[in-house]
């Protein structure tokens, strides 16, 4: 804020001064600083800084990307820029349209930390179903022209959901037998004489009845069912040591010089890393469409492979979607074929439409259907939920939750890997590591090595100025003038120093009730605590900084 850079400017100023006056000019002056330096500390003035630093770094810009001309930036990044601008202004409440748009998962996940330590409200608009997980308290549904609020984050409203539905359900079915009763006493009895009067009071009964739509996700989803016939060894593939290389000739690329991947049976295997690292093309190494010039990639016996390509390459686009099944199983009859397709919406004339007039997520649908025929021991699956409905991600990814078989899954849909996956395998370049858990475990893992290399960095850097000062308190000349600033860097130090002791001790009383089991059960509370130990201990940093800057 602009009173924020005059009120660093001035203090800039004073400094200036101090380093030329004396006497009652120089009294005057330290006044003004010290009162002045209390109210822009006051005001976040010393940490401003480092704010606008972590957001932008938050948001996936390195520092040389600082000094970039707003104009020079891609789409992507004016809207991590906006959105940075956003989140620094710290309104009441926070509205976000797709914000996990143009955000890797470094970002993402920096972001969704920043969101459930604000103070304020957020409102957000999204598809990203493990960020809505991570920070949402309610969902409000629009369905059907209308607005409906559940309790809890995404989880819970999936649940709600399903509950609500079968409620709706039951109401609607009830009222249909109803109304089928009543129409049928007013056909019975409206032409006899005896009997009109009560089928015409019937009748507007009917006409008075508000009838009940029949809920709309009660419409029938797809069904997907993966299962295999035969057992494959325990060692199901094995990748040793192996070049991962993309192009030919002279535009041949490394990515891993030496790659190493082994999956057991029965594992669930997810590769993530970020874009351009590899993950597509390790699927096809390790299925031979990539060649490899060295190492070896090993298969155990009776493995059988299904694959599903991101790009549905496998698909001709000039069959139908009838022939595409057809010209996989020629054994099957026609009647088997279309009660295969039916079990993934493709109904009636929706058979004979050709591949190439098909959405992406009717290809999807299809691929999914040739995958559930082939009876494969070992799915390799390439981004799998892009471009369908949520209703089929829902049905997908509960049948490869319960797939016994084995899995090897690259996706961004972070809902999806930690629903389905056993094991995370994180590519970085040139490196390869891997997390027997979980999505929730590969960030809790990665969050916890974070925070210890954060704070071996902080202690360094105390031990590193704590030395820096031990040596300049050796150096014995000093001229009056050095002496005098001295001191009043000295008294400034010291007054640092009973700072930084105080706020180090507000945060072992706030680290100490943070470990309450009564702070712990209360959300609300927790979230506060935490933001308050979190801004004291960026306090304490700019402290040290200021405290290092002095000793400089």
């Amino acid at each position: 804020k602009q009173y924020i850079l005059d009120m660093e400017s001035e203090l800039r100023r004073i400094e200036a001064a101090m380093n030329s006056a004396s006497g009652d000019e120089l009294d005057a002056l330290m006044n003004r600083y010290t009162n002045l330096n209390h109210e822009f500390e006051m005001n976040n003035g010393y940490a401003y800084k480092s704010e606008i630093t972590g957001v932008l770094k938050g948001l996936g810009f390195a520092e040389e990307d600082f000094s970039l001309h707003v104009n020079t930036l891609s789409g992507g990044q004016k809207t991590r820029v906006s959105l940075g601008k956003l989140l620094l202004s710290k309104p009441d409440i926070i509205m976000l349209d797709e914000p996990t748009n143009h955000l890797d998962m470094e970002s993402i996940s920096w972001l969704e930390n920043y969101l459930l330590n604000y103070n304020g409200a957020v409102l957000i608009v999204a598809h990203d179903r493990y960020f809505l997980d991570k920070i949402c308290t309610k969902i409000c549904e629009i369905e059907n022209g209308r607005i409906t609020a559940f309790r809890g984050n995404y989880s819970d409203y999936v649940l709600q959901k399903e509950q609500l539905t079968a409620r709706q359900m039951k109401e609607y079915e009830a009222q249909q037998r109803e109304i089928s009763q009543l129409e049928d006493y007013i056909a019975r009895n409206k032409v006899r004489a005896s009997t009109a009067k009560m089928a015409k009071s019937r009748q507007h009964m009917l006409d008075r009845m508000e009838v009940i739509d029949r809920p709309a996700a009660a419409e029938r989803p797809p069904k997907i069912k993966l299962d295999y016939s035969i057992e494959p060894t325990k060692d199901v593939v094995q990748v040793i040591d192996c070049p991962l290389t993309v192009g030919e000739g002279s535009s041949a690329k490394t990515l891993i010089e030496d790659l190493t991947i082994k999956v057991r049976r029965g594992e669930h295997v997810a590769i993530i890393g970020d874009n351009g690292i590899g993950k597509t093309s390790v699927l096809k190494l390790i299925q031979g469409i990539i060649p490899h010039k060295s190492g070896n990639i090993l298969w155990g016996n009776n493995v059988k492979v299904s694959y599903f390509d991101q790009e549905h390459a496998s698909l001709n686009p000039h069959d139908t979607a009838i022939e595409a099944v057809a010209r996989r199983f020629p054994q099957m009859t026609d009647g088997e074929i279309r009660k295969a397709l039916a079990s993934v919406l493709f109904r009636g004339e929706d058979v004979f439409k050709p591949v190439s007039v098909l959405s992406g997520g009717e290809r999807a649908k299809l691929c999914f259907a040739i995958m559930a025929l082939n009876h494969g021991n070992l799915l390799i699956l390439d981004e799998p939920t892009n471009h369908i409905d949520l209703p089929t991600k829902e049905v997908l990814e509960e049948a490869l939750k319960e797939f016994g078989g084995t899995m090897i899954l690259v996706s961004h849909d972070r809902y999806l890997l930690n629903k389905t996956a056993s094991r995370i395998v994180e590519l970085t370049p040139n490196h390869v590591r891997s997390f027997d858990g979980d999505f929730d475990f590969y960030i809790n893992t990665i969050t916890e090595e974070e925070k210890s290399a954060a704070e071996r960095q902080a202690e360094e850097k105390r031990a590193a100025a704590a030395e820096e000062y031990n040596e300049k308190k050796q150096k014995q000349y000093r001229s009056k003038q050095q002496r005098a600033d001295d001191a009043k860097r000295r008294q400034l130090m010291r007054d640092l120093e009973n700072e930084i002791e105080q706020i180090e001790e507000q945060i072992a009383e706030l680290e100490e009730e943070i470990a309450s089991p009564e702070i712990a059960a209360d959300f609300a509370i927790m979230t506060e605590k935490c933001s308050q130990l979190e801004a004291l201990r960026a306090q304490a940093d700019e402290k040290m900084e200021q405290w290092a800057t002095l000793d400089a």
